[in-house]
């Protein structure tokens, strides 16, 4: 598979919020997205920085705010809501420092939805 195929397939799992085959086409294929980041979307190109482990900066106060709000919306069962703010977060919601932020009902959903990819 060329850079072209692989970055529409990656780009068309971020999009049907299906992120265990994306980041499973991103381990096998690493050092040939590092040269064609530019080709995948931008949820797709935080997942890869999380999967090349460049993101390790401590999180900022709009990422906790984030973090937060996803908590709201899973106690509030707002499904709908929670899958629109994760859909271009993966890479925060799956940062080791961010999982301590999460609340049982935001793991449990966010696992439920195969997004979340830590354990405690």
């Amino acid at each position: 598979m060329d850079s072209h195929e692989l970055s529409k397939v990656i780009n068309k799992c971020i999009d049907d919020l299906d992120f265990i085959s994306a980041r499973k086409y991103m381990e096998e294929n690493k050092e040939l997205l590092k040269g064609n980041k530019h080709r995948l979307h931008s949820s797709a190109q935080d997942l890869l920085a999380f999967v090349l482990n460049e993101n390790t900066d401590p999180l900022s106060q709009s990422e906790i705010n984030i973090i937060y709000t996803i908590n709201d919306y899973a106690t509030n069962f707002d499904i709908r809501a929670l899958k629109l703010i994760v859909k271009d977060r993966v890479a925060l919601i799956n940062r080791r420092d961010a999982f301590s932020y999460l609340n049982r009902d935001a793991k449990a959903l966010l696992e439920s939805m195969h997004v979340l990819t830590l354990r405690e």
